[in-house]
């Protein structure tokens, strides 16, 4: 009895180790990708960003929490000062970024869900500044609020991005209200430029006009939950999910009409035609830039630009929720010319993507127990 204990127990050791060597080391078309984890228990982790040395991010989790934590797996507490979220459906608490000058002024940026005085939501933009000891977010103010609110827990968005003019970007979705995108009087299904301090600048597209928000960048967007700087051009690049069917990539144009819901590769989810869409291309709008026929359920972007891995430079790396894996795209200048999908036999819905300081890419996956992932390339 004891020898089959003993071997028993061995067996369970020697299944528990394969599979963590499995999970650590998954096959890549440019060689094995190594998966280590950070930190796992998080609840709906959403977003993160890397603080100054590279060694602690802040990251968000959907029910309302900011944690501190450090890749030597460290999860902070809940950070203090954090405002409250509307936590239903696809709301809570969701993007995270840093201010461009947070060596000297410590200010977070967080976006989230909030509601309103007649139940409904949409999604707000605040900041605060972080303490010293990172205990607690002082003085936070709301700078953005997306009115009217029209959503009742999904299609908040959203993704916040500063530009190399120091302007904020924020890609909001449309409240799963599809002709709100279309109105330029209305802020869902919109990308918004901002500067800082919540202030309109005032070469925006639409200022001046009494029909439109003058927050508005370009508009006719659905569910935006990925965005980034393309490193090489400089310009924005956001994505957003289509219905079933129709998930894109957007180089958002000022003042440009990006077709949700007139033009879109998608249908309904009852399987009918959306009832205001007019084709894949219509005149006036503008087409995406890819667009997956197939969605993948697309959430997070980075770019890769960094040394430590010379494979990967100029790939555009994407988060797959339904698709369940890390989605590579091989760029040519700004041309889309080649798809890869990464680490799906992880199974795990991916959140976040951000490139690191150290060239690691991470990751955020989607669960009551998320995880956050560091992935390389074996042997480099």
């Amino acid at each position: 009895m004891l020898r089959l204990a003993l071997c028993l127990g061995l067996a369970g050791l020697l299944s528990a180790g394969l599979a963590l060597a499995a999970e650590r080391r998954q096959p890549s078309e440019l060689g094995d990708v190594e998966v280590g984890e950070i930190a796992a228990g998080l609840e709906h982790p959403w977003a993160l960003a890397f603080l100054p040395g590279g060694r602690q991010l802040l990251l968000t989790e959907r029910p309302g929490r900011l944690r501190l934590v450090s890749l030597d797996g460290q999860v902070g507490a809940p950070i203090a000062g954090v405002p409250s979220v509307f936590a239903r459906g696809q709301g809570g608490l969701l993007d995270v970024a840093l201010s461009p000058g947070f060596a000297r002024d410590r200010l977070v940026y967080l976006s989230y869900a909030e509601q309103g005085r007649d139940g409904m939501a949409g999604t707000s933009v605040g900041r605060g500044r972080l303490s010293e000891d990172a205990s607690r977010l002082d003085g936070f103010e709301v700078i953005f609020r997306q009115l009217p609110r029209l959503s009742e827990g999904l299609h908040f968005g959203s993704r916040l991005v500063f530009d190399h003019d120091g302007f904020l970007y924020i890609a909001l979705g449309e409240n799963n209200q599809r002709p709100a995108a279309q109105q330029l009087d209305k802020l869902q299904g919109k990308l918004v430029r901002i500067r800082p301090d919540g202030r309109v600048p005032e070469d925006n597209p639409f200022v001046g006009r009494d029909d439109a928000r003058p927050e508005i960048w370009s508009y006719g967007h659905r569910n935006q939950q990925g965005a980034a700087l393309n490193p090489w051009s400089g310009r924005l690049w956001t994505h957003e999910h289509g219905p079933r069917g129709g998930d894109e990539i957007n180089i958002p144009v000022a003042g440009g009409n990006h077709g949700w819901p007139r033009a879109t590769h998608g249908i309904n989810y009852s399987f009918l035609p959306i009832p205001e869409a007019e084709g894949e291309a219509v005149e006036g709008t503008i087409a995406p830039h890819h667009v997956w026929k197939k969605s993948p359920a697309i959430s997070g972007m980075a770019f890769y630009d960094a040394a430590r891995f010379p494979a990967w430079q100029h790939s555009l790396f994407i988060g797959a929720l339904a698709g369940q894996a890390l989605i590579r795209l091989l760029l040519d200048g700004e041309r889309i010319v080649h798809e890869e999908r990464l680490l799906e036999s992880l199974g795990e819905r991916i959140r976040d993507v951000r490139l690191g300081p150290d060239g690691f890419v991470y990751l955020l996956t989607d669960a009551a127990n998320g995880r956050l992932l560091r992935v390389g390339l074996a042997g480099d």
